[in-house]
Formats: C-alpha cells, sequence, structure tokens
C-alpha cells in the first residue's frame, strides 16, 4: 500500500467528459464485459469516488438517491453502484477509501444505504460492516411489486438513520435493465 488513500467527492454534473468516459471505462473493465450502458446510467445523478494515484484515475464508486420500501415505509437510501479499482491497483485500499467516503454521506444524509454485490465483492462489505438482506428481495414494476429471487442473498444494506428488519421484504424502485 503506497501513502494514506483518499477518495475525491464529486458530483455527476460536475464530472469533465473526460473523467466520466474513463471512469466508464475501467469499470466496464473491471466487470470484464459484464457491465452495460443501463449499468453505468445507474451510476450517475449522484456523487462519484473517485480514487487515484500518481494523478492517474484508478478507482470509481458512486452513490445515486433511490426509494427502497421496506416495513410500510419508503426509505430514501444512498445506493452504491459501479464500484471497481483497476486490476494492477486492488488492495492497495482504493476501495476502502472510496466506500468510507460514501458510507460518509450515507450516514448523514440518507435512511439506509444499500448495493447489490458480486459473488467476488461480498466479503469487502461485509469487513465494512454492510449485512445481507435476509428477507426476501421484490422491485415495484410497472405492472406492480415483483419478487426478484434471483437477487435474495446479494443485496446488502448499511444501517444508517432507519430501524430495519432485515428478515423482513425489501422492494426496490422501478428503472431500466438490472432493477437492483
Amino acid at each position: 500500500m503506497r501513502g494514506i488513500h483518499t477518495a475525491r467527492l464529486v458530483h455527476t454534473a460536475d464530472l469533465d467528459n473526460e473523467t466520466r468516459e474513463d471512469a466508464r471505462r475501467m469499470v466496464i473493465e473491471a466487470f470484464a464485459g459484464e457491465f452495460s450502458d443501463a449499468d453505468w446510467e445507474h451510476a450517475l445523478g449522484g456523487m462519484h469516488a473517485l480514487a487515484y494515484e500518481d494523478g492517474v484515475l484508478v478507482g470509481h464508486a458512486s452513490l445515486i438517491l433511490r426509494r427502497l420500501l421496506h416495513g410500510g415505509r419508503a426509505l430514501r437510501t444512498g445506493y452504491v453502484e459501479a464500484v471497481a479499482v483497476r486490476a494492477s491497483r486492488q488492495r492497495n485500499g482504493h476501495g476502502g477509501a472510496m466506500m468510507a467516503a460514501l458510507e460518509r454521506l450515507i450516514r448523514g444524509g440518507y435512511d439506509v444505504g444499500a448495493l447489490g454485490a458480486t459473488d467476488d465483492g461480498a466479503a469487502f462489505y461485509r469487513a465494512r460492516g454492510w449485512r445481507v438482506w435476509e428477507g426476501p428481495t421484490s422491485a415495484l414494476t410497472p405492472d406492480g411489486i415483483r419478487r426478484t429471487a434471483a437477487e435474495d442473498g446479494g443485496i446488502f444494506v448499511f444501517e444508517a438513520a432507519a430501524a430495519l428488519d432485515p428478515t423482513g421484504e425489501l422492494t426496490c424502485d422501478w428503472r431500466d435493465g438490472d432493477l437492483w
């Protein structure tokens, strides 16, 4: 690990085109092509945590506003998207620095944090205090609430202001592409 790692926070509106495209390419590469245009669209409109090393962008994560339904409430949710660190720079503290910056925003401005984790990322989030959602997951679709059973066990929450029953149902708002 080289030095102390921090993440620069910037809103989508303040990202210059070059940085936005560099981040997008890096995330697509990190997900080995399993990252669609809709996935990138989900990462826009909120705050981006950017990690640099020697002036080069090496990590990206974003936090956007979503509404999750739980316990009869619509929770203001800081939803984490597009977390990636260049392969050559992984395990050097960049991911932790980006998540620390986003977790601070979640604690100060949202009812709860949430994210959908890959199998490779699950241990990283657990170690940071994120909890696997134990209950059923669903999505509020144009046709009503629809179960998203394939997502069960892959959704993580970060408790902030709201009391949660992690065994209850958690329903996400609608969006194109991957719902979670």
